[in-house]
C-alpha cells in the first residue's frame, strides 16, 4: 500500500486499457446533479436559501456552532473542483487511471448524498438531514482511504482529486457538527443551557484534532484547510453575530489556528520522512 504524501511522484501507478465509458459518464451525471441541486439550495430556480429553511435553524446565528455567512463561499470552490474532476475523469488519462477508477463509485455516492442533503433541508426534514450529512462524511472518508492507498497517474490527477475531495471532506466535517447542533436545538436540547458553551468548545477541539488526524493519515493538509476555515468563521459569528459567546468565539479561532498550523507541520513532517525513506531505498 502506497502511503507517500505525494503519490504522484511515486512509481507504480496502475493503468487500465481502454475502459468503458459507462462509469465515467454516470460519475459526470451524478456530479452534474449535485451542482444543479446546489443552485436550488442557494435560492436560485425557485429554491429557498439553506439558511432560511427548516425553521431557520441552519442560519448563521441559530446555534453556537453555526459559521458566519461568508464561510459558505467555500462551496463555490468545492463545486468548481467537482466540475473539474467530472471533466478530467472523462479524459483519456482520467479514464485509464487505475487509481481514478477506484474513486468513481464513492465520488458518485458523495454527489448524490450532497443533492439529497439539500433536498431534505428544502423540505424541512432537519433530523433526516443529519443522517444524510454523516453518511456523506463516511463516504468521503472512505474515498480518502482509497486515495491514500493508491498511486495517481500524474501530478494533475493528484491535485485535481486530492484538493477537491480533501476540501470537500474538511468542510463537510464542520458542516456536520453545525447540522447536528441545529437539529438538537430544534428539539429544544441545550437552548439557553449553561453547559452549552462548554460542550461547543469541546466539539471545536474535536474538530481541530480531526483535522490533524486526517492530515497525518493523508499526508497533506487539504482537509485541514477547510476545517480551519469553518472553525474561523464560527469564531467570527460568535464574536460579531447576534448569537454571541466570547468563550466559544475565541476557542473557535484558537482551534482554527491550531488545526491549521498543526496540520501543516504534520504534512511537512510526513513529506520529509517519505523523502528520506525514498532516498534511503535508492542508495
Amino acid at each position: 500500500m502506497n502511503r507517500s504524501p505525494d503519490p504522484a511522484l511515486s512509481p507504480g501507478a496502475q493503468r487500465i486499457g481502454d475502459p468503458l465509458w459507462t462509469t465515467p459518464l454516470l460519475t459526470a451525471l451524478s456530479l452534474l446533479i449535485a451542482i444543479a441541486v446546489s443552485f436550488i439550495g442557494s435560492g436560485a430556480f425557485g429554491g429557498t436559501p439553506v439558511q432560511q429553511v427548516a425553521g431557520g435553524y441552519l442560519s448563521a446565528d441559530a446555534t453556537l456552532l453555526a459559521p458566519a455567512g461568508p464561510a459558505f463561499s467555500i462551496w463555490s470552490v468545492v463545486y468548481t473542483g467537482l466540475a473539474v474532476y467530472g471533466i478530467y475523469q472523462l479524459t483519456a488519462p482520467g479514464r485509464r487511471s487505475g487509481w481514478g477508477a477506484k474513486l468513481r463509485v464513492p465520488a458518485m455516492i458523495s454527489a448524490l448524498l450532497n443533492a439529497a442533503w439539500i433536498s431534505v433541508v428544502q423540505l424541512g426534514w432537519l433530523g433526516f438531514s443529519v443522517i444524510v450529512i454523516f453518511a456523506l462524511v463516511a463516504v468521503l472518508a472512505w474515498m480518502i482511504r482509497l486515495m491514500s492507498s493508491g498511486t495517481p497517474g500524474s501530478r494533475t490527477e493528484y491535485w485535481v482529486i486530492w484538493l477537491t475531495f480533501g476540501l470537500y471532506l474538511g468542510w463537510v466535517c464542520v458542516a456536520s457538527i453545525a447540522n447536528a447542533a441545529a437539529w438538537l436545538l430544534s428539539l429544544g436540547v441545550g437552548e439557553g443551557a449553561r453547559w452549552a458553551p462548554a460542550t461547543a468548545v469541546a466539539l471545536l477541539v474535536v474538530a481541530a484534532l480531526m483535522a490533524m488526524a486526517i492530515s497525518y493519515y493523508a499526508g497533506n493538509a487539504f482537509a485541514a484547510l477547510a476545517i480551519s476555515w469553518g472553525l474561523a468563521w464560527i469564531g467570527v459569528s460568535r464574536l460579531a453575530g447576534s448569537n454571541p459567546s466570547e468563550i466559544v468565539g475565541y476557542a473557535s479561532l484558537g482551534c482554527a489556528l491550531v488545526a491549521l498550523l498543526g496540520s501543516l507541520l504534520i504534512a511537512w513532517r510526513r513529506r520529509t520522512a517519505a523523502g528520506a525513506g525514498a532516498g534511503g531505498r535508492i542508495s
